[in-house]
């Protein structure tokens, strides 16, 4: 399976840095990921969905750790490269079809 395309929506908060959408084989999107600012540097957060009981629940993710590293390593290289580039943050009230949440 290849991780044919990339996109990203730069946030400027303490911990979310960007929205994310990838796109497999030129025919299956996965949006919601998210670029984190944690404790031991940058991750990507798989799209998850809130509980009732307040807890998170991902909604789509990776079953093996190969193809968690190869989404994380494209994203957070595509993140590092806008950044590099100059691109902005979108304004926290704007909307991006990366961060679409199902209820």
């Amino acid at each position: 399976m290849e991780i044919t395309e990339v996109k990203l929506t730069l946030r400027d908060e303490e911990k979310l840095k960007a929205f994310a959408s990838i796109t497999f084989d030129n025919a299956f999107v996965v949006r919601g990921l998210k670029v984190i600012n944690g404790n031991n540097g940058y991750f990507v957060s798989m799209p998850s969905r809130k509980r009732k009981d307040g807890t998170y629940q991902d909604i789509a993710h990776p079953i093996n750790n190969d193809m968690r590293k190869r989404i994380e390593d494209i994203i957070l290289d595509e993140y590092e490269k806008q950044k590099k580039e100059g691109v902005q943050p979108a304004p926290a009230e704007s909307h991006d079809e990366a961060e679409v949440e199902t209820q």
